[in-house]
């Protein structure tokens, strides 16, 4: 059989898509900070600190050196509903996007003459739901970025006020919210491409060398 064109588009771009999202999930760098030490660091240089989030891990590392600590999510961050929802969300995209696959090679079935169409098309859908899952994962985490297990501080006397200027984070964006982007953007493509198997072919040529084997020649004595 020769495989339609969409339907190994989607059997690609579907894990692809996987291991994009789940590299996202479990990395720690969703969002990070630089903050200065006001101490002297390697070389006499003034010390940088590099504070990165991910949904279930958070790191410091002093920039340019490899002193670095991670450590479980904790405190008002992990207590935070919209990164409680955020991992839902990702943990829900990666059990139906894997699910999915396995229900696309049933579908697809590269080792047999003809695809069943309505299994792969179906598994296409849900592939590009679960993309649609973990960008809404994505965008509510980024929306919020820069509040996110942030409670209101406290009235800062002026003594201590140049010190916690100093020391408060600027935070961003980090790699692993990108390679989320990437990946769910790639499960909404190979879903997209694999629920055209919904579509059958209109090959008349095909069906006639059928129809001509499936006859049998036999002789009519008059």
């Amino acid at each position: 059989m020769q495989t339609p064109a969409s339907m190994v588009t989607g059997i690609v771009c579907a894990p692809l898509g996987l291991v994009l999202v789940f590299t996202a999930a479990i990395t720690p760098q969703w969002r990070e900070g630089r903050v200065r030490l006001g101490v002297a660091g390697i070389g006499g240089k003034e010390a940088m600190l590099l504070r990165s989030d991910g949904l279930w891990e958070s790191c410091l590392q002093v920039v340019e050196s490899e002193l670095k600590q991670c450590w479980p999510v904790s405190g008002p961050y992990q207590r935070d509903a919209r990164v409680r929802w955020a991992r839902g969300l990702v943990l829900t995209s990666l059990f139906l996007c894997g699910s999915s696959i396995v229900l696309a090679s049933i579908g697809v079935r590269c080792w047999m003459d003809f695809p069943l169409r309505n299994v792969a098309g179906t598994s296409g859908v849900l592939i590009a739901l679960s993309g649609l899952l973990s960008l809404a994962a994505l965008a509510l985490y980024a929306h919020n970025l820069r509040v996110l297990g942030l409670e209101p501080e406290p009235p800062i006397a002026p003594s201590h006020a140049s010190t916690s200027a100093s020391l408060q984070l600027s935070l961003r964006p980090a790699g692993s919210l990108y390679f989320g982007w990437v990946g769910g953007c790639v499960q909404v493509l190979g879903g997209a491409a694999l629920s055209l198997s919904f579509k059958r072919p209109h090959c008349p040529p095909c069906a006639r060398p059928a129809a001509q084997e499936d006859a049998e020649a036999y002789e009519i004595n008059c």
